[in-house]
């Protein structure tokens, strides 16, 4: 059994200055309550993660101290709050290494970056008989946006496949690579399956053609480090609540010279210079993609959760999720009827199952019964569950606040399900 898990996750170090999980946990209120109960054990965080204090707080404080619009006003009460909106992209252009802030768009999410640069890149530059090559473990979101484009322009949407371990298959990636391919959208992290796309490799040979591509980082941003010079991808695009940050926050980055030759997502207030009946300037970056008032308080919690991520640490976070996950794979690899789907080399907090004659939908509601929250379904990925030939998998995330002990909680409830459908 060491060796099948031996070859399902590379060994990446642990923390070398351990990991006080204990003290971490105290930082998420959420986690102390009780569910039908049970100790509430949260193994969702692909889904959503949860929120600590810090950036509680700060959001609180924002709407009881500065709640007011942004960047037109000229009061007390709107100044202070568009330091604190554009302070936050100030982090974030850090977080992900931006060569600029205004590289860095503000967002509802992943989803709506996506459709963002859709609407904005594709529909200018893409036409009759082009492609865009997309791959088989995509979410939805990174889907149904280029389907619509296609349609639309009359355009072809390509698929790099994928073996049965979930791994992208390169070559058959540098087959579909020609004259025609106009954009790449490929995820970094497989949110069904957990594995990390070898996504630097991916751009470099898109750019080869001189293709541009965006990455949906969704996956990647809670447990991994970011850099889009390094890569040099020319979209990025991640959402606040699966790292820690509230809803409706999210960013889209680009390059600053694909950003100001696309046109905007949305018109409205503060994306113009000036508008007149006859004709409308459209204001300069990053302004020009967020029209109207942006959720403001959310994204100053993005900020908030960039901080506390960067206090904690960031590598020793994922040092220590990745022990977590290895640890999780070998319990439930040992539990007869239990089968692991997503079996790549190289994964991220993501660890996707199914029980012989046992429908994830039963699996997920006897486990909460048990108080434990994982997902159950097709995940927003339909056509990886085709191309596996399965219906649907249950899927436990984890994050840096998860225990050992949950773990265990968790293959104890699965050989409860077992016996229950035996």
């Amino acid at each position: 059994m060491a060796a099948i898990v031996e070859e399902l996750i590379t060994i990446k170090p642990k923390p070398r200055d351990g990991w006080d999980v204990e003290r971490i946990r105290k930082d998420f209120p959420v986690l102390r309550q009780t569910v039908n109960d049970k100790p509430l054990v949260y193994l969702d965080n692909a889904a959503s993660s949860q929120v600590p204090m810090m950036v509680i707080e700060r959001g609180a404080q924002y709407i009881e101290q500065e709640h007011s619009n942004i960047h037109r006003g000229v009061h007390y009460l709107s100044m202070k709050a568009t330091t604190a909106y554009e302070g936050a992209r100030e982090k974030v252009k850090r977080f992900i290494n931006a060569r600029e802030a205004k590289e860095c768009i503000f967002v509802r999410g992943a989803t709506e970056g996506i459709n963002l640069v859709m609407h904005g890149y594709g529909r200018k530059f893409i036409g009759p008989g082009d492609e865009i090559v997309i791959s088989a473990m995509e979410h939805h979101a990174n889907i149904v946006p280029w389907q619509m484009l296609c349609e639309e322009k009359g355009a072809k949407l390509r698929v790099i496949p994928m073996n049965d371990a979930g791994e992208l298959l390169m070559d058959e990636y540098d087959a579909l690579l020609n004259e025609k391919t106009r954009f790449v959208a490929v995820a970094h992290v497989s949110n069904a399956l957990g594995t990390i796309n070898p996504v630097k490799e991916i751009i470099e040979r898109a750019h080869k053609y001189g293709v541009p591509i965006l990455i949906d980082g969704a996956q990647q941003a809670p447990h991994g480090t970011i850099d889009v010079q390094d890569l040099d991808c020319d979209f990025y695009t991640f959402s606040g609540h699966k790292m820690f940050a509230p809803t409706g926050s999210g960013v889209v980055y680009g390059k600053a010279r694909l950003l100001e030759q696309m046109n905007p997502f949305q018109g409205g207030g503060d994306m113009i210079k000036s508008v007149t009946f006859e004709k409308t300037i459209y204001a300069d970056l990053p302004n020009k993609f967020e029209a109207g008032t942006p959720a403001i308080a959310s994204q100053i919690g993005l900020g908030a959760a960039i901080d506390y991520l960067n206090i904690i640490g960031r590598e020793k976070a994922a040092a220590y999720e990745h022990e977590l996950l290895r640890y999780a794979t070998e319990r439930l690899s040992a539990i007869e009827g239990v089968r692991i789907i997503g079996t790549a080399r190289e994964k991220l907090s993501v660890l996707s199952f199914t029980i012989e004659n046992v429908h994830p939908h039963d699996i997920g509601t006897i486990l909460d019964q048990q108080g434990i929250a994982i997902r159950a379904g097709h995940h927003c990925a339909q056509p990886v569950m085709q191309r596996l030939k399965i219906p649907a998998t249950a899927r436990a995330s984890f994050a840096f606040y998860n225990t050992k002990a949950e773990v265990d909680v968790l293959a104890d409830a699965i050989e409860k399900v077992i016996e229950v459908f035996s």
